[in-house]
């Protein structure tokens, strides 16, 4: 008897040595904070792409880890770029190509980054995180709806200059309280004055500078309209664009009514204005993490789900595949990863960020995710790095970006290619010129990969639809 007590003993002790030792794991994971920003293009600071915007906290954020300067969406659309970020496949790969498309009827097996944390972490959402009513419930073990905003005065609506067309915008007067980005900032806050028995990866969405850009008029009069700097756009931009580029830009649409109606500084003054509003939310939330006593050991990931023009190729909104669409914010502060003040100037784009965040936490890589780990940029942002940014927009229109080029290839052959070294603006497409074939030879190279599958579910049934309504059947 005395041998097999021995033994329990020895059993019971190893047992609870085990549990010592997976708790200790369990605390010593770092928290992930999860921030998106809807529609923010590259107009902030830190990025340089506007040269009055202000955004003096998410300017900060960036002081304290890595921002990556030449970040891109993989879709430059809220749901498809949304839901690739955080399944882990392209566009190309899942078939979610538009805004309106139920993206779980095309992965419904997929492992979302959220869900994959709930392995080993409390999972809580809030805001924006997927596009629209698609908040897919399994990837969550809580999801915090955020309220609605304040709607404008009559005569702010009645305004000819807060709105041009479908461009939508005007000050309100109430409080940033009364703000949804306010109240859900607020929600995360108190959550993170909690404490936690597990680690938590907390996703907090913020919707402006979405449309419509009416935030509270104190954000408008930091940008006098008189002093509204305009986006350069050269005459005859267009020229050189294939008619897949000028059928994007829709040059006739957005642009030519802004233009009409005498509203391009105010609508420049409105998305100014509305960055500005959300980079003080960004300040709350940070403000309440460094608080709380999760600060120290806290992984904090701010990205905007793609860019916006605002003129640009007489373009607006996003839906292109030019710099200004796909180029949006990624900034990432690892505790004892991440060194303060750092840039990478390496091309990424935003199927990293799950693959990263896998690596970082020390949770298994999914086989479905795609993306490569970016834990080596952290650590050192000028190491080696040969990976391009791919961004996808409808099937078979991509962009290559690298450290030098933009190549875009659209579904019906048609090219432009973009020396970022000496035309910065994509002003010059040099996709014709004999002496570049070689590199773009190069640079389809790296779409073979793509598997470009058929549109999902919605749009084969949406094609259908309009087909048998122009058949008249």
């Amino acid at each position: 008897m005395s041998g097999l007590r021995f033994l329990l003993i020895c059993l019971f002790s190893l047992l609870a040595s085990h549990l010592q030792l997976a708790n200790i794991e369990a605390v010593d994971r770092p928290n992930v904070l999860f921030i998106a920003v809807d529609d923010l293009n590259d107009w902030i600071g830190c990025l340089g792409g506007h040269p009055q915007c202000k955004t003096p906290n998410i300017d900060a954020l960036a002081a304290r880890g890595v921002i990556f300067t030449k970040a891109y969406c993989a879709a430059p659309a809220c749901n498809p770029s949304r839901a690739a970020l955080l399944s882990g496949k392209r566009p190309s790969t899942s078939g979610v190509y538009v805004n309106p498309q139920p993206w779980r009827e095309s992965m419904p097996d997929v492992i979302t980054l959220p869900q994959h944390f709930q392995s080993e972490y409390k999972v809580h959402g809030g805001g924006k995180i997927y596009h629209g009513a698609f908040k897919d419930p399994q990837s969550w073990h809580h999801y915090e709806n955020r309220p609605g905003d304040p709607k404008p005065s009559k005569e702010v609506q009645e305004d000819p200059h807060s709105k041009a067309g479908g461009i939508v915008f005007g000050h309100l007067d109430v409080d940033d309280s009364e703000m949804g980005d306010y109240v859900i900032a607020d929600w995360a806050g108190g959550f993170l004055h909690k404490k936690h028995e597990k680690p938590f990866f907390l996703a907090c969405g913020f919707y402006r500078p979405h449309m419509p850009w009416q935030v509270p008029r104190k954000y408008y009069d930091m940008y006098p309209l008189n002093e509204i700097v305009l986006p350069k756009v050269p005459e005859n931009d267009l020229d050189d664009i294939p008619a897949a580029g000028v059928k994007m830009a829709k040059p006739k649409g957005d642009h030519a009514t802004i233009n009409k109606t005498d509203n391009w500084r105010h609508a420049v003054q409105a998305y100014l204005a509305s960055i500005t509003f959300v980079d003080g939310q960004v300040g709350r939330l940070i403000k309440f993490l460094d608080e709380s006593q999760h600060a120290d050991n806290t992984i904090i990931v701010l990205w905007g789900d793609h860019g916006w023009h605002l003129g640009e190729k007489e373009h607006w909104r996003k839906f292109a595949l030019w710099e200004e669409a796909t180029r949006a914010p990624l900034i990432m502060v690892a505790p004892g990863v991440t060194k303060p003040n750092s840039r990478c100037e390496r091309t990424v784009d935003f199927m990293n960020i799950y693959p990263t965040l896998s690596s970082l936490c020390d949770l298994p890589r999914p086989g479905h995710v795609e993306g490569f780990d970016m834990t080596a940029l952290l650590k050192n942002p000028n190491a080696e790095w040969s990976h391009s940014a791919i961004t996808t927009h409808g099937r078979k229109n991509h962009a290559v970006r690298t450290e030098q080029y933009r190549y875009i290839q659209y579904a019906d052959g048609s090219q432009e290619l973009y020396d970022h070294n000496n035309d910065p603006n994509e002003w010059m497409n040099l996709a014709a010129k004999p002496a570049m074939q070689p590199i773009i030879s190069r640079l389809q190279s790296h779409l073979k990969p793509l598997k470009d599958v058929p549109d999902g579910p919605y749009v084969k049934d949406l094609k259908k639809s309009k087909s048998k309504t122009k058949s008249g059947k």
